[in-house]
This record gives C-alpha cells, sequence and structure tokens, in this order.
C-alpha cells in the first residue's frame, strides 16, 4: 500500500500533468549531424539520468538520509516526464491486480508474463494440467488440437506473439526446463553434434538441456561475458559459429533473466548463415518486443517461452514450444515418451473459452508504453543504489555492486547486484533474499558464470579465478511502480548500518517469532 506521501505525490502528478519529452536534457547543447536520432535518444536518456537524478548528492552514508519517497518521486518525475504516459499501467494495476496493495508485498522475483489477472484467479486456478504421455514427435505430427480450452489459449497466446501457425507448431510443456529438455531429446546430435549456449548466468532450464544433450553425444560450448559490463565477447563467440565443421543447435537468449544485459539479434542471422539451428529462449523478454522486433527477419527454428497465471499470486503456469514446421523432419523420436509435454483441460465447471485478460491489457498498453515504463524504473534503481556508500571510508566504497550494464537505454529491466558489508566482505546473497523477504519484498539469487576477466582484474585475483559470482537478483514486470522500487533502494540502505543483520536477529526474538538462523 502506498505511503500517503508517496500517494499525495502521485497524485498531484497525474492532477498537474507533464509533456512527455524525455527529460531535462540542455536543448542548447549541440547535437552531432550525424548522430542518428536513435542514438541522440539513447545519448540522451543516459545525460539525463546522470545530470537530473540526485543532481546535488555525492553519496548517501546513512539509511536514515535519504531522500523522502515523496521527494523521490518528485525528482524521478522531473528527471523522467515521460513516465507521465504510462499511467494506464497504472490503472490497469489498480483494477485488475488490487492485491499488490492490499498486501504490501512488493515482487521482484518474476521474469515473464501471466495469462490472467486477479478477478480471473478463481476460474484460472480450475484449469487442470495434466501430463500428455506422447513423444515431442509425436505430437507435432499427431498431436491434433486438444480440447476446447487448450486451442483457444494455443491460438491467442500465438496471436500475442504474432506466430502463424502456417509456419510453426506449438506445444504445451509442465515448464520452461521441461521444453529444453524435449529439444535434448529430440535435435539430431549424430549429425549436428554440436550444442552452443549464451547465457551469463546458471540457468536451472539451460542445465537440463546441456545435461540431455550430453547424454546424447552433445559437444557443448558456451560464450564468454567480459567483467564487468557483462557484454558478450564477441570476437571468441564469432570464432565458434563462424569456425567449420562446427555445426548444431545455437541457444540464444535476446535478454539475459539476471543482469537485464541485451543482445542483438544479428547473432542469430549469423548463426543461421553458418548452418546452425538456432533456438531462440524468449523467457526473458518483456510484454510485446517479441511481436515488434526482428522475428520476421531472423525467424529462429525454434522458440521457448513460458507464461505464469497470476502476478504476484499464482506462479504456477506452463511452458511454450514452437517447432518451425520445415524443422520438424529432422527431430528425432525420443526412446520413451517425453514426461514434459502436458495438455490443458477444463476442470469442474467445464469451461471451454477462457479470456487471457493479461495479454489483452498488454496489446492495449504497446511497447512503447511498457518498454518506457521499465526503463525509468530500473535506471532510477540502479542510480540510486550507486549512491549508496559506507561511511568511514577513505576509498569511497560502495555498498552495492552491480554486474552487467548499468545506466543504458536499451537494458532489460533485471538487475544482478551483491551488498558489502563495511569490511567490504559480500554478504551471502540468500541472507539478503532472507531479509528482504522479512521486509515483504521478493528477490531472487543465483550465479553469474562463463565470466571472461582482464589479467590484471582485482576481482579475479579476489575471487581465486573462480569463474561464478554468487549474486542477488531483481526483476521487474510491467506492473511495477516507482514504490515498487523505492522501497527495494530503502531496504538496501539499511545494511549501510553495520549493525543492521543483528539488528534484525534480536527483533524477531524480541517479537517471540521462532528464531530463523541468518548466518
Amino acid at each position: 500500500m502506498q505511503s500517503g506521501g508517496l500517494r499525495e505525490a502521485t497524485q498531484q502528478w497525474l492532477v498537474e500533468g507533464c509533456s512527455c519529452i524525455l527529460g531535462a536534457a540542455d536543448p542548447e547543447q549541440p547535437v552531432s549531424r550525424t548522430r542518428t536520432k536513435s542514438s541522440s535518444c539513447r545519448h540522451d536518456f543516459v545525460a539525463t539520468t546522470a545530470t537530473c537524478l540526485f543532481p546535488n548528492t555525492t553519496c548517501f552514508i546513512n539509511h536514515e538520509s535519504i531522500p523522502s519517497p515523496q521527494q523521490s518521486f518528485a525528482q524521478f518525475i522531473k528527471a523522467y516526464p515521460g513516465y507521465s504516459g504510462t499511467l494506464p499501467i497504472d490503472q490497469i494495476r489498480a483494477r485488475e491486480y488490487p492485491h499488490l496493495s492490499l498486501t504490501s508485498h512488493v515482487s521482484l522475483d518474476y521474469v515473464g508474463l501471466g495469462l490472467f489477472s486477479h478477478p480471473q484467479l478463481p476460474s484460472s486456478s480450475d484449469l487442470t494440467v495434466t501430463f500428455n504421455p506422447v513423444s515431442l514427435k509425436s505430437q507435432l505430427h499427431h498431436g491434433g488440437q486438444g480440447s476446447e480450452l487448450e486451442f483457444s489459449i494455443k491460438k491467442r497466446i500465438m496471436d500475442f506473439l504474432n506466430i502463424s501457425e502456417n509456419d510453426y507448431t506449438m506445444v504445451f510443456t509442465a515448464n520452461r526446463s521441461a521444453a529444453f529438455r524435449l529439444v535434448a531429446e529430440s535435435y539430431p546430435f549424430k549429425s549436428s553434434r554440436n550444442l552452443l549456449t549464451v547465457y551469463d548466468h546458471r540457468s536451472e532450464a539451460a542445465e537440463a538441456l546441456i545435461s540431455s544433450s550430453e547424454k546424447r553425444g552433445a559437444r557443448v560450448m558456451a560464450a564468454e561475458f567480459k567483467w564487468p559490463g557483462l557484454r558478450i565477447h564477441s570476437a571468441r563467440l564469432r570464432k565458434m559459429i563462424k569456425k567449420k565443421k562446427q555445426r548444431g543447435l545455437f541457444v540464444f537468449p535476446l535478454q539475459s533473466r539476471a543482469s537485464g544485459a541485451a543482445y542483438s539479434y544479428q547473432w542469430m542471422k549469423l548463426a543461421h548463415e553458418h548452418g546452425w539451428h538456432v533456438l531462440l529462449d524468449a523467457c526473458a523478454l518483456g510484454p510485446k518486443h517479441m511481436d515488434s522486433f526482428g522475428l520476421s527477419l531472423f525467424r529462429p527454428d525454434l522458440l521457448i517461452c513460458s507464461f505464469y497465471k497470476v502476478f504476484g499470486e499464482n506462479p504456477t503456469g506452463f511452458g511454450c514450444l514452437f517447432v518451425k514446421k520445415s524443422v520438424v523432419p529432422i527431430l528425432e523420436a525420443s526412446a520413451g515418451a517425453d514426461p514434459g509435454i502436458v495438455s490443458i483441460i477444463p476442470g469442474k465447471d467445464g469451461i471451454d473459452n477462457m479470456e487471457c485478460r493479461c495479454l489483452e491489457q498488454v496489446d492495449s498498453l504497446g511497447l512503447r508504453v511498457i518498454s518506457s515504463r521499465g526503463r525509468y524504473l530500473i535506471n532510477w534503481l540502479i542510480t540510486a543504489l550507486m549512491k549508496l556508500q559506507h561511511p568511514n571510508r577513505l576509498d569511497n566504497f560502495p555498498l552495492v555492486i552491480i554486474y552487467g550494464p548499468r545506466v543504458k537505454f536499451e537494458r532489460g529491466a533485471a538487475l544482478a547486484f551483491n551488498i558489502h558489508d563495511w569490511k567490504g566482505e559480500v554478504v551471502e546473497p540468500a541472507l539478503v533474499q532472507k531479509l528482504a523477504d522479512r521486509n515483504y519484498i521478493s528477490l531472487g539469487n543465483g550465479y553469474l558464470h562463463h565470466i571472461w576477466f582482464l589479467e590484471d582484474s582485482l576481482v579475479r585475483k579476489s575471487s581465486d579465478h573462480r569463474r561464478e559470482i554468487p549474486v542477488v537478483t531483481a526483476a521487474l514486470t510491467f506492473l511495477a511502480n516507482f514504490e515498487d522500487v523505492y522501497r527495494l533502494w530503502a531496504f538496501i540502505a539499511q545494511f549501510l548500518d553495520a549493525d543492521f543483520v543483528e539488528k534484525e536477529r534480536w527483533r524477531y526474538t524480541a517479537l517471540n517469532q521462532n528464531t530463523v538462523e541468518l548466518l
């Protein structure tokens, strides 16, 4: 629930309105004639973020010194007046997802999109997902359309993603990992031996793909990512793609679920040109991105995405595997029935057609509104986190270390970071996650991997050359608002107090709650 001050500031902003220009960049500043409109927009966005957020503040060294919610929101709107154009999202959130405000819980551990809104929860919970004991190849050839309910949901998803039934066949899977495992069990690794993946983090689904593929004789390779921005090591990846006799399956996400790093569609094009089959992992993409960019030009051979039921309430759902019809003949029949294929059937009420209201809402909002909102919120959060510094340190040691892109126009709305105590030691991500949950904020944690360090990198030396880094993760869905990111910032700022963790332990003991070990 919004605090009174923030609610008043929000209402004042809505009453007064504001222009939809990017921000307060200096209009007198000359722009190079050779700079395109797109690059100029990106440059101006970064400049606005740097100059208009916390303009008179070098750093915050005490959690009590950070500005109030209403002060922060007023400054946020001044820097990003275009946020006013995202008001329809607030209206949808209030009308269709009231539980997000009533519970006062901030959900930042979700990546992806739901199918239904909260008023649909009773009906959506009545859906039954059953395992279909059939191989992927058999399902693609003889599966049929399933129940009326399954057919209507499948058609709505394909329409939403702008994927043609003439070009692709869709299969429902138990989850994202099951979809990857199905591909591994069916891809012809005997004739196309190589598996090349592009993930800057440990992924359960990717691990399922790799494990199953190796058992079938695949030779596994992985892209590397340059420290600390986690950009793809382009020279090495290009060499692996172009190398003769290096043909097989190229698994490519357009965006990192952990760091928010965005990758170019051109990698798919390059892989296709050199004989690779391309599997596009679209699970981390924001709503409306897939049907708006690239797929009409760079059509993957396989595509995987996933949907949960209701954001913040019912995280169950299913995965979707799309197979280009021209690729179906090369797939191999697995030895037995694949356990990952599911069917969707009506529950006890026998519903045959159900509106996917969340997809309808996203369609009505459009790409510009959704992407702008995420861009403003994630870049404000990054800027705010980088302003937190430990007191009494001559080296201006930051409280938060961010991995991957920092302030950037085209980054995704996900963030990987670590919190350091006053001695410079990393606070364990699992501990941060647990303390956040006690403050009604859900975060994730994971591991960054395949990191390429410079030889003189202090991080490499201090980490004993380890190739995996445990991190805290946060992700913003299209329903996130300013209060969500402010509450995360205020929570993290408490770690500036050297005794914060110990105080939390005693606070819960004093409330006569069961003691849960934090360390």
